[in-house]
């Protein structure tokens, strides 16, 4: 963990999504340091690594969380969430995944899917592709399905952007209803990562040809925030993307 010492911002989340890896940035209240000058010196200490993004976790409004003492950080992992951007929480928590690594650099690219198919649908990254449903992500990469259900538990999670909370996932209940519900009234859009698209891909028919030797390769990279492309002979469901940093400190 790193210290810095600010008059005011609290706490920074670290993560690179091609290695993996996260850490958590403790900002130590100070006086005579300005949070422009801590920032500056902040990015300057990071630029060695393009891919570092970090995430500003600071909300006047949500001062009262001290995450530090109920979460620890870990390696990224991924949601698959199917709520609607301005809801707060909801229902059909059991109809999330969750990606436990980053499955980008595990993908298989498009112009790769014929020899997927020689080695028996079996990635160089030791998944199986399922032709009945299979997923693509925003750079044109075909990856490995998502865990299914989203465990029940507590997760903290950020879109990148400014915004980090806590995502409580109910147990399924008598009615196979998972509850789910984001801290503080964040809405799902805060703690999305937009530039993180993905969609699963089913035949539209049972005779339909749903390959992913359909898809428009001129459709890739997605830009941030738009849908996934459709795929002739597909219905095709587009899920948004959260990124876990923390999860609760045992104990």
């Amino acid at each position: 963990m790193i210290r810095v010492a600010t008059s005011n911002v609290h706490l920074i989340t670290v993560f690179n999504r091609k290695s993996n890896y996260s850490a958590m940035i403790e900002i130590i209240p100070s006086a005579g340091h300005s949070v422009r000058r801590i920032w500056k010196t902040l990015v300057a200490a990071l630029a060695v690594s393009a891919a570092v993004t970090l995430t500003l976790a600071w909300f006047p409004a949500y001062a009262s969380e001290d995450y530090r003492s109920t979460f620890k950080p870990v390696p990224a992992q991924y949601i698959a969430s199917l709520a609607k951007p301005g809801e707060t929480s909801g229902d059909n928590a059991q109809t999330w995944g969750l990606w436990t690594v980053d499955p980008g650099p595990r993908g298989v690219r498009l112009d790769n899917y014929e020899q997927l198919l020689a080695a028996g649908g079996v990635a160089p990254a030791q998944w199986q592709f399922d032709a009945s449903a299979w997923w693509l992500e925003e750079n044109g990469l075909i990856m490995e399905a998502p865990e299914f259900p989203l465990p029940p538990g507590r997760y903290l999670v950020t879109g990148g952007r400014k915004v980090l909370t806590a995502l409580n996932v109910y147990p399924i209940d008598e009615n196979g209803n998972s509850r789910w519900e984001l801290e503080h009234g964040v809405m799902l859009h805060d703690v999305t990562h937009l530039g993180c698209r993905s969609a699963i891909y089913k035949p539209a028919t049972s005779t339909a040809s749903c390959s992913p030797k359909n898809a428009p390769r001129d459709a890739f990279r997605v830009a941030p925030g738009d849908p996934m492309p459709s795929v002739e002979g597909c219905n095709k469901q587009d899920y948004s993307v959260l990124i876990v940093v923390g999860i609760p400190i045992e104990g």
